[in-house]
């Protein structure tokens, strides 16, 4: 296996001059024996289709074995070139990474990456596979922070969301009164303002929706005076009323609804 990989590294250099001398619009990424040494694969990308079917007659004739072409993508082209990444260590796709995981722009953006394509882009001119390694590890931790530019109400007033550090796990906010800006960690910020974080939108909700209205009278009349739970009893009542001469089948049972439907 040694030998054949090293005759195959000397091929490389006769299969990129054959290349050039047939004026082939293709880049040779590699070539590699099987283990029978009865063929060779050359490794090649290309942007076009390529018409090497002269090419392969004559390269067989000089290195006396089948000949196969065999088209890979940026990423394959990477690993099998090798290389530094942009952390200083071997490529991962070279050196241990077995298969290449799907990565999106959306991976930079929850890991408050810049979006420069060339500081998130590796050696193959795709986004870097190492987007994916901590991927879901920043989503847990984003999910327990409020969103940036949010307005916040806490019981010491209204604020708004500045910035987050996810891995420090720290809010910035800035106080509507008084306009202070104050950075403290989640933990401590649940603690002062709340254990939820709740939108600006949610308090007017509440107070213009009807049933949080009746849920909102209901809720202090049980630990108010005997009057104000008689007040409230007296409106059920008269809620109840208005209902039965809505229905007054329904409220006269089953005899009642027959001489309703007559």
């Amino acid at each position: 296996m040694e030998s054949l990989r090293s005759r195959a590294r000397e091929e490389l250099t006769l299969v990129r001059d054959k290349v050039v001398e047939h004026e082939l619009p293709m880049r040779v990424v590699g070539v590699d024996y099987n283990l029978e040494g009865s063929q060779l694969t050359v490794y090649f990308t290309a942007e076009d289709r390529v018409d090497f079917r002269s090419f392969v007659r004559d390269l067989s004739s000089v290195v006396q074995t089948r000949v196969q072409m065999l088209q890979v993508g940026d990423r394959d082209r990477a690993k099998a070139s090798d290389g530094i990444g942009r952390c200083g260590e071997r490529l991962c796709c070279s050196s241990w990474l077995t298969g290449f995981p799907t990565i999106s722009i959306k991976m930079a953006k929850e890991q408050d990456l810049p979006l420069n394509p060339s500081k998130i882009s590796g050696a193959c001119g795709r986004l870097l596979c190492c987007l994916a390694y901590e991927y879901e590890q920043y989503r847990d931790l984003r999910g327990q922070l409020p969103k940036a530019g949010q307005v916040v109400s806490t019981p010491v007033g209204m604020a708004k969301v500045l910035a987050l550090n996810i891995l420090k796990q720290t809010v910035s906010l800035r106080l509507e009164e008084g306009s202070a800006i104050v950075e403290m960690p989640v933990q401590e910020m649940r603690l002062q303002y709340g254990t939820a974080v709740r939108p600006v939108e949610a308090p007017e909700s509440v107070e213009t929706s009807p049933d949080a209205t009746k849920a909102g009278v209901a809720a202090p009349s049980e630990a108010s005076g005997n009057g104000e739970r008689a007040g409230g009893e007296e409106a059920s009542q008269r809620r109840r009323r208005r209902r039965r001469r809505r229905r007054p089948g329904h409220a006269s049972g089953v005899g009642g609804t027959e001489g309703g439907r007559r």
